[in-house]
């Protein structure tokens, strides 16, 4: 066990994505645990971007990244940024971005096959797809047999100056335990006869992400390296290269999968997976994060409702698990539901205008001329909100120019017989008003109660269904002020057949 001495030197946390598309929420969580630790320790968190596999770079990824974790309130130190609509690097152990630090790669790469650690491999893709098809079919691993492992190196580079073309693999030593401590899933050990010799260095003179981990790691100080449970059984080649480099290990931490309902590892077949999804659906970013650091991981006092702040104060490893996390949709409702009724008014109402607009229930004129009046129609739905998104279908019958009545016992109370005595009160009583501002809105069905003698559900129920066509539905006063003078005569109307 190589423990680091975190007394002793500042606490470095890294999330270090590939610019191939949105960030997955796995990713998001992989960030936010980074961040969580890195500041509940008053350490520094860097963005590195591992855009090492080149014929998977997706054009604009790199700023998606970036955005979707600003969204997300994941702030870090230093690393790759986005000023300007440009690119830039600060921090003092750049660049950050692992294409334009080749130079680095190898140069390590040349100290390695000095020592003895690794080697070049003249093998072609046609030998190795053979050797992988005809393990396959002995019912072994497939992994590299070693055929060019003892090739002298005078030759090796003789053969490289005549133009062969060649890659670097690792030299793992056979049949060696490694043994490593991972926070999360403790004592590991691992042969290295169940490990493949990896390439470091491809034939294109990019280095896989085997190597460039382990460099970027150690020069930019990296203490604690916390990634997806996918990469364990490549940590004792990382282990190996350290020890072949002379250098301090940072602790490791494997984190548990994102799984689906089903328990298999969330994809884009089974629906949303990146953060771009859920925050085109309406997600609130303190929704999704807070669930999110919930797949997983749990505080002492197991407690659901955290803000970002709490769960820095919170956050250690050792409270999370070793098995893969539910991502569980109603729950992360739930979550988001909560958000959306108890964040600031104004916040919430910013946040609904986009799916209005998208929805043409309202354009930018409408906004500047009613902000008041917006704000009240989001107070008034966003107690059976669980999305941003669902605020066009709750809000639907405010806009429309008339609602129809399907619910059979809404159509019963409208034919009860006291409706036509309140529908003709409620046009004569508006006939005689300007407009409805909601101080009017509080008092109106009081005006109503005493005009016709009528009250309680019998007066209540029947204007309800009249003005929102269901039974049950937000307050009153609300939809009154909501609907407006012309649209509550039009509806009354309707209801009186004229």
């Amino acid at each position: 066990l190589n423990w680091r001495c975190i007394f002793l030197e500042e606490v470095r946390l890294r999330f270090a994505p590939s610019p191939t598309g949105y960030l997955h929420i796995g990713g998001l969580r992989t960030a936010l645990y980074n961040y969580l630790f890195s500041k509940h320790n008053n350490g520094k968190f860097v963005l590195r971007i591992e855009d090492t596999d080149q014929t998977r770079y997706v054009e604009g990824a790199i700023e998606n990244l970036i955005e979707s974790l600003k969204w997300a309130g994941i702030k870090y130190d230093e690393g790759v940024f986005v000023e300007d609509h440009k690119l830039v690097q600060k921090g003092e152990y750049g660049p950050y971005i692992q294409s334009e630090r080749l130079d680095i790669y190898k140069k390590y790469v040349n100290e390695l096959i000095e020592k003895g650690y690794a080697y070049y491999c003249f093998c072609s893709k046609e030998r190795l797809d053979t050797l992988r098809d005809e393990q396959k079919i002995k019912g072994l691993v497939p992994k590299y047999d070693g055929f060019c492992r003892n090739i002298p190196l005078e030759e090796a580079r003789k053969r490289i100056a005549d133009g062969e073309e060649y890659v670097v693999r690792l030299k793992l030593p056979h049949d060696k335990d490694i043994k490593f401590h991972d926070l999360v899933r403790g004592e590991i050990v691992i042969n290295t006869n169940d490990i493949d010799d990896q390439v470091l260095l491809k034939s294109d003179g990019f280095p896989t992400y085997h190597l460039a981990v382990v460099v970027d790691d150690h020069l930019m100080k990296i203490t604690h390296r916390v990634r997806g449970e996918e990469w364990l059984p490549s940590t004792p080649k990382h282990i190996y290269l350290y020890e072949a480099f002379g250098w301090e290990q940072p602790v490791y931490v494997h984190l548990p999968t994102v799984l689906n309902s089903e328990r298999k590892k969330l994809s884009k077949r089974h629906g949303d997976v990146s953060v771009e999804d859920f925050r085109s659906k309406g997600y609130l970013s303190e929704g999704l994060v807070n669930y999110l650091a919930l797949v997983g991981w749990s505080p002492e006092d197991d407690e659901e409702i955290l803000t970002l702040e709490e769960m820095v104060e919170k956050f250690s490893f050792e409270r999370v698990s070793k098995t893969g996390g539910i991502f569980d949709r109603d729950k992360l409702d739930w979550v988001n539901g909560h958000y959306i009724r108890e964040l600031d008014l104004e916040y919430i109402t910013e946040l609904t205008i986009p799916f209005l607009k998208e929805a043409k229930l309202i354009d930018d004129k409408f906004c500047d001329e009613n902000k008041e009046w917006l704000k009240v129609l989001v107070d008034t739905v966003r107690g059976n909100m669980s999305t941003l998104a669902e605020i066009v279908d709750k809000t639907d019958f405010i806009f429309k120019d008339e609602v129809e009545v399907v619910e059979e016992d809404a159509k019963e109370i409208l034919g009860g017989e006291n409706t036509d005595t309140l529908m003709n009160a409620v046009i004569e009583e508006l006939n005689n008003i300007d407009e409805i501002d909601f101080d009017y809105a509080k008092i109106f069905m009081k005006t109503i109660q005493k005009s016709t003698g009528i009250k309680g559900k019998n007066l209540f129920m029947p204007v309800r269904v009249a003005l929102t066509g269901v039974a049950h539905g937000p307050e009153m006063v609300n939809i009154i002020y909501l609907l407006g003078k012309e649209k509550i005569i039009a509806r009354a109307n309707k209801v009186l057949g004229r």
